[in-house]
């Protein structure tokens, strides 16, 4: 790329990352169908479909998230025990031309995808394709370069590497051709000893993960294309790691900005601070070599026939959620082993120095390119695993409950610890399911 045209796509990613934050930190035959009249103001938000039988609690909530929560558009989903109990969907699609958020609208959710990156990782796993306590190195001999060389495939995953940043130039040409991205990601050297400490890899990790996968594949095809014939099809899944030229923009909603409000005061100040500091980690993993904003393109809303892995998959509510109630309750569909389903479901490893985060700044758990139950990133029980990501957006399994959940919007949020919208959503479900029956393994509800 030309240096102006570089200078052009950073000033792009400094402007967009000013008001979000990539993914910090997402029953029976008979149904209940409600809709309301139709408006494009929030509190009057048209709403759609159907919930289980018991779980109308659940629809209340995602009206009330229109009229109390700033909801401007979006979906909410969850599979108990492969049974779909709630699928919802309303309000604004694109708030400039005022057009519905309609059933089959998708949306770019984040760092929510590292979660379906991950899975095509547990797959791998289960296929005996990789070891998670193996050296990356064994598959991508390459990567054995300046201090990689014992680097473990759970260390990686799990954000303790310590390659969150590139430091070479990276933009949207480096990151379409994966030959070229593999040959830089093998020279970066890691930030500190992998293993000792931990730092988000908010960009770099589903590179490396896509890098990781197409060694180990007998295939050799990229995360994106491992997740569409394994993953997404098998399963019906309207969901995109790599999204295809041939989808039209309407199918899209549009993302509205976060307000200067909630620039201000929506995050911590020492986390604000140093996003703005550009040579803090949180800088160097969201904001340069690619940021944030390459998931965006001016022409087709979102990048088309590019992988982002970690932060640019685009896709409904409802896929998000049967992937995740796959997962939750088995996972014969994909011929997951029981094994592979323990290591997700077990607690967390920190590494030598604790779960604080070099480039979060504050306590956040990882485990196989999943997001763990913590302070920072709230689940609904120990063994549940899942993803949120920038703007409120969070899918998750829970085992002990069977349950696969999603939450997608078009409505930026700037919570850390988890948007309210998608909370109120879960805890609406909990509460209908600990009213519906008594649980062989006790519910627990997130705060």
């Amino acid at each position: 790329m030309e240096r102006s045209n570089f200078e052009k796509e950073l000033n792009m990613n400094k402007k967009f990352f000013a008001g979000t934050v990539v993914g910090l930190t997402a029953a029976g035959a008979a149904y209940a169908f409600y809709r309301t009249r139709s408006s494009c103001k929030p509190e009057h938000a048209d709403i759609h479909g159907f919930v289980a039988p018991g779980f109308e609690t659940v629809r209340d909530t995602f009206v009330e998230n229109f009229a109390l929560r700033d909801e401007l558009g979006g979906a909410c989903c969850a599979y108990r025990n492969g049974e779909k109990i709630v699928d919802l969907w309303g309000g604004v699609g694109n708030k400039t031309t005022g057009e519905a958020w309609d059933e089959d609208t998708m949306v770019v959710v984040y760092s929510t995808t590292k979660g379906l990156a991950a899975m095509t990782m547990a797959l791998l796993h289960s296929r005996g394709m990789i070891d998670y306590d193996e050296c990356v190195a064994k598959y991508w001999p390459e990567f054995a370069q300046n201090g990689k060389e014992r680097i473990t495939v759970r260390q990686l995953l799990g954000h303790q590497a310590g390659l969150f940043a590139f430091d070479e130039s990276v933009d949207k040409a480096t990151v379409a051709d994966l030959d070229r991205l593999a040959e830089l990601m093998a020279r970066q050297k890691p930030a500190w000893e992998p293993g000792t400490r931990q730092g988000y890899h908010a960009i770099t990790l589903g590179f490396y993960e896509g890098e990781l996968l197409r060694r180990a594949d007998p295939e050799h095809r990229s995360l994106g294309q491992f997740f569409q014939d394994e993953i997404a099809t098998p399963l019906g899944l309207e969901f995109y790691i790599r999204l295809p030229e041939n989808i039209p923009n309407s199918r899209f909603a549009d993302i509205e900005p976060v307000g200067i409000s909630k620039r201000l005061f929506g995050f911590p100040l020492k986390f604000m601070l140093a996003t703005m500091d550009h040579r803090s980690n949180i800088y160097r993993a969201l904001v340069v070599n690619p940021g944030s904003a390459i998931v965006h393109d001016k022409e087709s809303i979102y990048s088309r026939n590019l992988e982002v892995p970690s932060g640019g998959g685009v896709g409904t509510a409802r896929a998000i959620a049967k992937a995740y109630g796959v997962f939750a309750a088995g996972g014969q569909e994909l011929g997951l082993r029981k094994e592979t389903l323990d290591a997700l479901a077990a607690p967390a490893i920190a590494p030598t120095n604790g779960f604080y985060d070099e480039c979060m700044l504050a306590e956040a758990k990882f485990s196989l390119g999943f997001g763990k139950p913590s302070d920072t990133m709230p689940m609904p029980s120990p063994s549940a695993f899942g993803h949120p990501g920038a703007g409120g957006s969070m899918g998750f399994a829970d085992p002990e409950n069977g349950l696969g959940y999603a939450y997608v919007t078009n409505r930026m949020g700037m919570q850390l610890t988890g948007d309210a919208r998608d909370l109120a959503l879960r805890d609406a479900i909990y509460r209908c399911l600990r009213a519906s029956e008594v649980p062989e393994r006790g519910f627990t509800v997130a705060a």
